[in-house]
């Protein structure tokens, strides 16, 4: 059960003295803000601050009455904003139009073990980490495969720096070079020729500037910077495209999700995990996430989608995993809903939980 449903959201709320005036407000997402909800409205819940608004696209993406979501892992948008959602169930790649509309769902015998990060390039090919597989594979956008890089299901030793030991995502630089972060039992980050050929490797494990601990997650921008999410060292690190460390960006919680927009000054979207167990000194605390926190360039923060702790309610979240945006700017987060809440409740739900949302630009 969430644990801000029913009377312990409403004993909650009122420890934070929101009255039914405020509550009534559907505003909710930068610092300081609140949950709230219009009950005969629950869409028009807004995450975020002044130019950085969304709203909660509750119910969206039509499955068939045979398919259904496993964990959500990764989400990616093509050239036409369609939507591809990587995930852990029998039919791993899941296809929408922008409305929701289900459109083809494929990868059932690509041999996926555990899906982890999905990427979508200029060329529209689509680029599926599988992190216990231990491999990138190269689809076309209706699942021919076309390329695979690592040995699937042959890990390399434990932090030797080869690859992979459970690679987590792939970004695309505008030359077609290929950056992997790798991983969980890793501490680097390779780069790859757009053929495949490993150009060069850095990173070790640790917390000093460009060293890593739970390398999770990686982008580029269009000057070919390359971000890459640290998560349990709590930031997001930036480094040119020989891996020359550049800045970092702090005080983040649990880096997860990873989007980097195109343009000169492009906006990043972090998908923070939250605390790493419902502990009793963090239970139902808001503003340490599970958030979406949308970063300028120069890393200042622009705004919190979600200030709320764990939970089911509209404008919380669980896991987020993943993170894609599409050509109007709307925001699409894959969440780890289930494996994370026997993390973090010692048990699995009793029930199915979502794991996948859409948040609406507001314009």
């Amino acid at each position: 059960m969430c644990p801000l449903c029913s009377m312990k959201r409403r004993l909650f709320l009122k420890e934070l003295g929101i009255g039914a005036a405020v509550a009534a407000t559907p505003v909710l997402g930068g610092v300081g803000s609140l949950l709230a909800r219009r009950a005969e409205a629950a869409d028009d819940v807004i995450l975020g601050d002044g130019e950085h608004r969304y709203r909660v696209a509750t119910g969206w993406g039509e499955l068939p009455p045979d398919i259904r979501f496993g964990d959500c892992a990764g989400v990616a948008i093509d050239s036409r904003d369609h939507v591809y959602v990587f995930n852990r169930g029998r039919h791993p790649v899941i296809v929408f139009d922008r409305n929701g509309r289900f459109l083809r769902s494929w990868g059932q015998d690509a041999g996926f073990v555990r899906p982890h990060g999905a990427a979508i390039g200029p060329d529209d090919r689509i680029y599926l980490t599988d992190d216990d597989g231990q491999a990138v594979h190269v689809f076309t956008l209706d699942g021919k495969r076309l390329q695979t890089i690592g040995t699937p299901g042959v890990a390399a030793p434990r932090f030797s720096g080869d690859p992979f030991n459970r690679c987590t995502h792939t970004a695309l630089s505008p030359q077609g070079d290929l950056y992997v972060s790798d991983g969980y039992q890793n501490a680097r980050v390779h780069k790859f020729s757009p053929d495949g050929k490993l150009l060069r490797s850095w990173g070790s494990i640790g917390t000093a500037e460009g060293q890593f601990n739970l390398v999770h997650n990686i982008a580029c921008d269009d000057d070919g910077w390359v971000y890459v999410a640290d998560r349990e060292n709590h930031r997001v690190q930036v480094f040119d495209g020989d891996g020359v460390f550049q800045t970092q960006w702090n005080n983040l919680m649990r880096p997860c999700g990873l989007y980097v927009g195109r343009g000169s000054a492009p906006l990043a979207f972090i998908g923070e995990l939250g605390p790493e167990t419902a502990a009793t000194l963090t239970k139902d605390v808001p503003n340490l996430g599970p958030r979406v926190t949308v970063v300028a360039n120069s890393g200042k923060v622009l705004a919190y989608l979600g200030t709320q702790p764990v939970g089911e309610g509209v404008g919380q979240f669980i896991a987020p995993h993943g993170i894609a945006v599409d050509s109007r700017g709307d925001i699409y987060v894959a969440e780890v809903s289930n494996i994370y809440w026997s993390i973090l409740f010692g048990k699995p739900a009793d029930h199915d939980l979502r794991v996948f949302q859409k948040l609406v630009r507001v314009r």
